[in-house]
């Protein structure tokens, strides 16, 4: 059984999640970019993360990086980008993939406040056609240096971390969550046997 002060803390944690922003892993091939992925989604309160793998096998999370995230999150797998963007625009969650698209907005220039779901592509060959089609709205992280772009899970992080810093400000992080999400994840979280 958790001590009082872990208690405390994981009732905080659940507080604090935010069921309405989301990562897609679109066929990302190292599963410790996945795994590093997991620890910036946990860090800044994404609850789900969604696994959208067409051409690469579903990755095997690494031990070592994600070991203390992954157990915070619930996984999502999906094999077809149909299925996967029905979903989230049942949820009312605006779909944003990250590329170089000419037409892509800056992550500045996003309400990151509103339900959002996050694309992130392959290592090598970025956001699929297919990923690229089902997004609302294609996204880039401003930079200048003599570089074109980041590492998959470097790039996820300063994502989610502007999203963070926009809801923090707009106080989501201090919102009541839904009392059945919380008990089901307060049991998840506290009870061995589940």
């Amino acid at each position: 059984m958790p001590t009082e002060k872990r208690l405390a803390k994981i009732k905080k944690v659940l507080q604090a999640r935010q069921t309405d922003l989301t990562v897609v892993c679109e066929n990302i091939h190292d599963p410790h970019n996945v795994s590093a992925i997991c620890r910036s989604c946990d860090a800044v309160g994404v609850s789900d993360v969604y696994l959208l793998y067409t051409n690469e096998p579903f990755p095997r999370l690494g031990r070592k990086s994600s070991a203390s995230a992954k157990k915070w999150l619930e996984f999502h797998r999906y094999k077809s980008h149909t299925d996967l963007q029905k979903f989230l625009h049942s949820l009312n969650m605006r779909i944003y993939a990250a590329c170089t698209e000419p037409s892509s907005k800056s992550i500045y220039e996003i309400d990151w406040r509103h339900p959002s779901a996050i694309i992130m592509g392959n290592e090598h060959r970025g956001v699929s056609k297919a990923g690229l089609k089902i997004a609302d709205q294609t996204i880039y992280i401003p930079m200048v240096g003599m570089v074109e772009s980041l590492n998959v899970s470097v790039a996820t992080a300063v994502i989610l971390y502007e999203a963070f810093r926009q809801r923090q400000g707009a106080g989501k992080y201090k919102q009541v969550c839904d009392k059945n999400w919380f008990d089901r994840h307060f049991r998840k979280w506290t009870d061995p046997e589940l």
